[in-house]
């Protein structure tokens, strides 16, 4: 079996329903205005991504984990993003089917953060 790497992605909740829909085998393709994919290579960076940005996005993130074969990630540059605890690759999105072509095994939830939701005021009778 050929070394893989872990990596980290943070999604929201429709990027994770298309994720499920693939039978968690692959990320879908990035939007227009989006020509980059951006696994990470820390969980603590995708957890603080999911719940910083995805969260206020759209009400809901999730840290997904999957592995790749390292030959395959050797074509992409590490880089560091606000410093080296906190790196990703950047996936050109016309790379992105070829890339879950290469992801071994299945793509999982490790991590969900939701809005905090704000308690109904109690009743008075």
């Amino acid at each position: 079996m050929a070394e893989t790497v872990t990596l980290y992605r943070p999604v929201g909740p429709k990027e994770l329903d298309l994720i499920r829909e693939s039978g968690w085998r692959c990320f879908p393709p990035r939007l227009p205005g989006q020509p980059i994919f951006y696994p990470v290579l820390q969980e603590e960076y995708a957890v603080r991504i999911a719940r910083d940005w995805n969260v206020p996005e759209s009400g809901a993130g999730f840290v997904t984990r999957f592995s790749v074969g390292v030959d395959y990630l050797s074509r992409y540059e590490v880089h560091e993003a606000g410093g080296r605890q906190f790196t990703e690759y950047w996936v050109p999105a016309e790379c992105l089917p070829e890339f879950n072509d290469h992801i071994e095994g299945l793509i999982e939830v490790v991590a969900e953060f939701h809005e905090a939701q704000e308690e109904a005021p109690a009743a008075h009778g």
